[in-house]
């Protein structure tokens, strides 16, 4: 039986996080350059958000390019702004009904890829199946820092009470928060940690890692993440035996 034969399709994950490594690792094992597994992983997001959409996926969320990624080889660093350019396909979203959002320092990116972008955002916003968010140029210290300067600000200003900073609110302030926290987060390339990524956000996410090189990360792989999520019992701190009684 296929993974995808036993996914329970009512208990699907409304938002699913991924961090997409092993680019380079990919490249460098077939002798190419890192730049080529850039390349064939933005192949590997195409097919992933086509997936996600049939299956009723409600927002995915994939870490594209950190803050951190910044201080990288400089090559690098303007061959991964170029596919921004040159690989963001609209079609892709709009045959699909998917909207694109992006998170992240914008003010960063060069003002090409800032240009291609916007566009993309605005020509999908009316789009309804699926929200598709790639964070580039994010790190969630960045955004915690970020919000907590605009808290402060509003404090001074003197229009905030201490009291009133409360998870929701924090949470209302944060860049994601058009969308619910990620139930599942997905790691490819066999690292076994987050990387500064959805830090807030993923509090209570199920996490799921496997060695698989994101190009190499196809729709079985998809569908066995989703399966071993539904095997667990999320518990949000009770006891098991909490949780079935409220199921």
């Amino acid at each position: 039986m296929s993974y995808k034969e036993q996914i329970d399709f009512d208990r699907l994950p409304s938002h699913i996080a991924v961090i997409m490594d092993g680019n380079g690792r990919w490249a460098k094992a077939k002798g190419l350059p890192r730049t080529a597994g850039h390349v064939e992983g933005v192949a590997t997001v195409n097919r992933i958000t086509e997936e996600c959409a049939r299956l009723g996926i409600k927002y995915l969320t994939m870490y594209t390019f950190s803050t951190e990624n910044w201080n990288r080889p400089e090559a690098e660093v303007e061959a991964l702004m170029n596919l921004v350019v040159t690989k963001l396909e609209d079609e892709i979203f709009m045959k699909n009904n998917v909207r694109f959002r992006v998170i992240g320092d914008m003010d960063l990116l060069p003002a090409s890829a800032r240009k291609r972008v916007q566009e993309c955002m605005d020509r999908t916003a009316g789009n309804t199946r699926m929200t598709a968010v790639c964070a580039l140029s994010y790190s969630s210290r960045w955004e915690i820092t970020r919000t907590a300067r605009e808290i402060a600000a509003q404090a001074a200003a003197g229009k905030l009470k201490p009291e009133e900073v409360t998870e929701q609110y924090i949470s209302n302030h944060l860049v994601t928060n058009f969308m619910p926290d990620p139930e599942l987060l997905i790691r490819t390339g066999g690292e076994l940690r987050i990387s500064n990524y959805l830090l807030w956000q993923c509090a209570y996410s199920e996490f799921y890692f496997c060695d698989t090189f994101w190009p190499d990360f196809h729709e079985e792989d998809l569908h066995k993440a989703i399966v071993e999520y539904q095997r667990r019992q999320r518990r949000f701190g009770m006891t098991g035996e909490q949780v079935e009684t409220i199921e």
